[in-house]
């Protein structure tokens, strides 16, 4: 029986573990032991506790409860303890995913103690190193004995990095995800139609938004330059407003028009719900941007550039930056834009199992 350490702490990272964690499960069991580290990155309720339930992941077996901090301090924080915690599991591997603090700290600490990595969306690159995401990928992908990778376009990116050993194209695990949560979230439906009535929308006359990366959330201009968009967008904007973005919105005294919708963050289910049912979605998230394409939802981008260029060959993505004008713009242009047939792009929805035949292959 092997034995890996999975390092998760922000809620993209929940969902990817979450279908990996279920595969061990359901396939692995006898063959794999997976235990859970949560370093507490994100510690809003909404942001992780209800993803744990409804993804079906297991409960970590230990929380750091990190919390909010500067990058240096939080992951300096992480580093240190996760040590701890691997010095005393003793595990044969540590799976970490994506592209977070939390997602370098366990790579890092893992590799200082002689133990073997495998990095879950290995190999994006936006090409920005101003972003902090960015600079956590690259360090995180050059450590790694294991770069499991969603699309030729990430094996690519690794090949100019002159990474060639222990690359798997497994296709992308978030899509395993939307497949499963799909049919679950059209179970369980209240909550999305308790907002539908209280604001007066439906399916497909609403717009949906999520905003949070620190270029668009700690620069008040560029907020104000988002929600300035929002407020003149012809449907109204149903916007779950990240903790961090709804601080810097109370701090500075940033009001929203009529037209927008504020809510609390949505839990992964009623999300699928809303963009699934959304005219379209504007993002800064990655995520949410392949989340957009898998239910062929059109989304706008509020940046410059994207990791996931894979959207934007397909059509269902464009870039708008940040300028209030512009945003408006590629809105009103999207709907034109042709656009290519979603489906089997970042695999069949089997990433998950090719990721754990891989991890058992490399520590047999």
């Amino acid at each position: 029986m092997k034995k890996i350490l999975t390092v998760v702490g922000a809620r993209p990272q929940f969902i990817k573990a979450g279908v990996v964690s279920r595969v061990i499960r359901d396939s692995f069991s006898d063959q794999l032991e997976e235990i859970l580290i949560h370093t507490g990155q994100h510690y809003d309720k909404d942001m992780s506790d209800i993803f744990f339930k409804q993804l079906d992941l297991p409960q970590p077996k230990v929380n750091l409860e990190i919390g909010s901090s500067s990058h240096g301090a939080q992951t300096g924080k992480m580093l240190s303890l996760l040590e701890q915690v691997f010095l005393k599991e003793k595990p044969d591997m540590v799976v970490v995913y994506g592209d977070t603090n939390s997602t370098l700290a366990g790579a890092l600490a893992a590799v200082k103690i002689h133990l073997p990595v495998a990095h879950v969306e290995a190999g994006l690159r936006s090409w920005n190193r101003k972003m902090p995401e960015e600079v956590n990928r690259v360090m995180v992908d050059h450590i790694s004995n294991l770069l499991f990778c969603p699309s030729d376009v990430s094996i690519n990116n690794l090949k100019k990095e002159g990474i060639l050993e222990g690359v798997v194209k497994t296709g992308d695990v978030m899509h395993d995800s939307a497949l499963y949560c799909a049919k679950k979230a059209e179970e369980e439906k209240e909550s999305f139609n308790r907002v539908c009535q209280e604001f007066n929308i439906s399916s497909g006359n609403y717009f949906l938004a999520t905003v949070h990366r620190a270029e668009n959330t700690d620069q008040i201009e560029n907020l104000k330059q988002i929600i300035s968009s929002f407020e003149k967008l012809p449907q109204k904007v149903v916007w779950p407003v990240h903790p961090r973005t709804k601080r810097t919105m109370e701090e500075n005294n940033i009001v929203c028009g009529n037209n927008v919708v504020l809510t609390s963050p949505f839990s992964y289910l009623d999300m699928i719900l809303f963009l699934k049912n959304a005219a379209m979605v504007l993002t800064d998230s990655g995520g949410v941007q392949k989340e957009a394409m898998f239910f062929e939802t059109p989304c706008v981008t509020l940046r410059s550039e994207t990791e996931w260029t894979e959207t934007l060959e397909s059509g269902w993505n464009l870039l708008s930056g940040i300028d209030s004008n512009q945003i408006l713009t590629t809105v009103e242009i999207h709907s034109s834009t042709p656009k290519k047939n979603a489906e089997q792009i970042y695999g069949t929805g089997k990433s998950a199992d090719k990721v754990i035949t891989a991890i058992l292959s490399f520590l047999n």
